[in-house]
């Protein structure tokens, strides 16, 4: 179906007349004709009925106008979503309440005039193709896989090292803890259903186990966040890894303990991940934001592992 042949019906339906709506169209009235001609030729309908007054919609036509609307609504929204500077700016934040949500929370907030759309996506091989096929226009992401790089075409800076911290039950044996070392978590038991084989979260712990010789267990479903807490505080045995900046809400009966790490503290590394080639005018504004949270977060006595690229 012919857009514009479209776009011309509704004009004549809301002018009332074919001269006017040639005249809001810019077109003559002789292309009017033809394009209504044309139009109720596909639908195999009269559209219009001639009056002394100009032209009415037939039933036929009175029926098509609220669809042929729609039509044009929608098609605008589609030409709007791929014109740089016209749509939303699309980010992957990899789950909704970690680090990376909070970070573009936070810009949002500074620029509230900016159009976002926030995802979700799953690993770095997943999003860095949504960035090459333009899905994406950026990926919050600990860049990289060992052994891995990234394809030349995209770029990444490092924007943020969030400290992780140990979350036990309150029967737990450091529980009444302040702060524990990593040396003390040898023999530990911590337990992270959520680490996927083949991630670059499962990566980096991956690296972390090898250097300080702790235990993490990767078993059973994962069945959320939720069944964690639970888990966690029910079962004196068992602790987890919980990042700092993670937003998460518990019952006050479970009693759990958000215990800083230390010398040195293990730091989850956030980059943004984006196409070189991008145009869009807000990634900009998003890099110099990310830029500026960066600068005031401080490294010295932290750890992450020697694949990660430096900041």
């Amino acid at each position: 179906m012919d857009l514009e042949a479209v776009r011309t019906f509704v004009a004549v339906a809301e002018a009332g007349q074919f001269q006017k709506a040639a005249v809001d169209l810019s077109i003559t009235q002789q292309a009017v004709s033809k394009r209504i001609a044309t139009l109720e030729r596909d639908l195999g309908v009269r559209l219009f009925t001639r009056t002394p007054r100009g032209a009415e919609p037939t039933i036929d036509g009175q029926a098509f106008l609220p669809h042929a609307r729609e039509l044009l609504r929608v098609a605008d929204r589609a030409v709007a979503s791929v014109r740089t500077g016209r749509r939303p700016l699309r980010v992957d934040v990899i789950n909704s309440r970690g680090a990376a949500s909070g970070l573009m929370r936070g810009f949002h907030h500074a620029h509230p005039e900016i159009d976002l759309n926030v995802v979700m996506l799953f690993d770095v091989d997943t999003a860095v193709a949504a960035i090459r096929s333009g899905t994406i226009d950026a990926s919050f992401r600990a860049v990289a896989m060992p052994g891995r790089p990234l394809p030349e075409d995209i770029d990444s800076v490092r924007v943020l090292d969030e400290p992780l911290q140990l979350l036990t039950g309150p029967a737990h044996a450091l529980a009444s803890a302040r702060s524990v070392t990593l040396a003390q978590l040898a023999g530990h038991r911590i337990w992270m259903p959520g680490i996927v084989p083949g991630t670059e979260w499962a990566a980096y712990y991956d690296d972390l186990v090898a250097e300080f010789g702790l235990t993490i267990e990767a078993t059973g479903p994962n069945f959320g966040s939720d069944a964690l807490l639970d888990t966690i505080a029910d079962t004196p045995a068992l602790a987890t890894f919980m990042s700092e900046q993670t937003r998460l809400v518990w019952p006050t009966d479970h009693g759990l303990r958000r215990i800083p790490v230390t010398d040195p503290t293990p730091v989850y590394p956030h980059s943004l991940l984006w196409h070189r080639d991008n145009p869009h005018p807000a990634l900009a504004t998003l890099r110099s934001h990310l830029a500026t949270t960066a600068a005031a977060h401080q490294t010295a006595g932290t750890w992450v592992p020697s694949w990660v690229m430096p900041r």
